[in-house]
């Protein structure tokens, strides 16, 4: 082996290990678990799967027991009581021991967001009130500091800015991968 073959090999292997590296790190930062269900459950409410995974990413990084620290439960973080009343609103059976499946989480806070997209009629507000709560929305939208038009809005909190943002992002790269 000539010391440019030698050179070349490690080279090679470098990248190698270095693009693995990458891959590792990417499905870290953005899993894809659930897809099948995602898909299906999105589908049904006329949503891009994509968003879907994207909230979930940002809400809980795909851990069906994530509990966050005002009680909101599981993937898409959802709390018991709009979990609740989404279940009744669509004519599903509603029960608090279940937030924490999978299917039963994706599906309420699917419709969840369904019914924000109605309600707003904005992804971007839908988006910023799902992390926010829709009557916090309905304030900015009637303040013209953050609402010239009533439907577009600039926030007045940086979690919700960030929160946006990173759902945007999530969106950008499950749509090349989901």
């Amino acid at each position: 082996m000539t010391k440019t073959t030698f050179y070349l090999s490690l080279y090679i292997i470098g990248i190698i290990i270095a693009s693995a590296g990458i891959i590792c790190l990417f499905s870290i930062l953005y899993p894809i678990k659930y897809k099948e269900t995602i898909t299906e459950i999105a589908n049904q409410y006329n949503i891009e799967p994509v968003m879907i995974a994207s909230i979930i990413n940002a809400e809980s990084g795909f851990d069906t027991g994530a509990i966050s620290n005002v009680g909101a439960v599981g993937l898409m973080q959802l709390m018991p009581a709009t979990a609740e009343y989404i279940a009744q609103k669509n004519g599903l059976k509603y029960d608090s021991a279940c937030l924490t499946e999978p299917e039963y989480n994706i599906t309420l806070g699917t419709a969840y967001f369904s019914y924000l997209l109605e309600i707003f009629g904005d992804t971007d507000t839908a988006i910023c009130a799902y992390n926010a709560g829709p009557n916090k929305v309905k304030e900015w939208l009637q303040n013209d500091e953050y609402s010239k038009n009533g439907v577009l809005l600039s926030t007045p909190y940086p979690a919700t800015n960030y929160y946006l943002a990173k759902i945007r992002q999530n969106v950008q790269i499950y749509t090349k991968f989901f």
